[in-house]
């Protein structure tokens, strides 16, 4: 940490160019999520789509465009506090939203039978399996934390602006996997058990809360900003973590079924052998 040298960031522009690209990308994004889901209530009116998806989905996004749009934006490029509250909005809130929206049990009711074939076949191929494993979500989502902010690679990203979009593509990415292993209702072929998946949302809810105390006390972190910022964005990191992580479990309790109980199968008796009367 440094102690007197403010938070640099990169050139970013002005406000219009800034906020433009992302405002594009992010409305486009929603209205192809809506126009799937009027294509889906149209195939099968009986059964539509959630509302409530719908709703997570724009949520989602919406969180995206708070995190990438002016003001909190160039704030996160001067300010460590910004880019903590940033990180919170990409990494973990928005991604939850996100995926409970269901966006490819959308895709599999709108898309042609071939196509969703394929789409299925995709979802079972061994890779998909890989990174669908909760160690390696977890891994990939808050074991990147470390190699962050305990290394010059946050350094490196605040300098080059494709990094830094890089990075923002990582904690989304990796946060909307976690929260899909976790307690999306997609369907994901090696999705363990819930107490499997509580221990690891635990495991992640303990590597948050190390990440952040040891930022917040100064220990082995590589992060050219003002203490007094480092401090708050580890509390930033620390308190919203918690709320995020207690929504993800609220989400993996509220879709969790517990599954139905197969009637034992009894086996009949063996008949008597009659004997005949001597």
């Amino acid at each position: 940490m440094d102690h007197d040298t403010p938070a640099h960031g990169h050139d970013m522009g002005s406000g219009l160019p800034q906020g433009l690209l992302p405002a594009v990308v992010l409305s486009a994004v929603a209205c192809s999520y809506l126009f799937l889901v009027r294509r889906a209530r149209r195939r099968n009116p009986v059964l539509g789509w959630s509302r409530r998806r719908t709703a997570g989905f724009l949520t989602g996004t919406a969180l995206l465009g708070i995190a990438l749009l002016p003001p909190l934006a160039p704030l996160a490029h001067e300010d460590f506090r910004g880019h903590m509250a940033q990180h919170m909005l990409i990494g973990m809130y928005a991604p939850l939203a996100l995926v409970l929206s269901a966006p490819v049990t959308l895709l599999l009711r709108t898309l042609p039978a071939a196509r969703g074939r394929q789409l299925t076949a995709v979802l079972h191929s061994p890779p998909v399996r890989l990174i669908t494993r909760p160690a390696v979500a977890l891994t990939l989502s808050t074991g990147s934390l470390g190699f962050l902010y305990f290394t010059p690679l946050y350094d490196a990203t605040t300098g080059d602006p494709a990094a830094h979009w890089l990075l923002h593509a990582h904690f989304l990415l990796s946060g909307c996997l976690f929260a899909h292993v976790i307690a999306g209702p997609d369907p994901a072929p090696s999705r363990p058990g819930v107490r499997a998946r509580l221990v690891c949302l635990g495991v992640a809810v303990a590597a948050h809360a190390v990440v952040s105390q040891m930022m917040y006390g100064g220990f082995w972190v590589h992060i050219h900003a003002p203490v007094p910022q480092v401090r708050a964005g580890a509390e930033i990191m620390y308190y919203g973590g918690d709320i995020a992580e207690l929504l993800l479990a609220a989400a993996l309790v509220t879709t969790w079924r517990p599954e139905p109980r197969r009637p034992a199968v009894r086996r009949p008796a063996p008949a008597r052998e009659e004997t005949a009367p001597a």
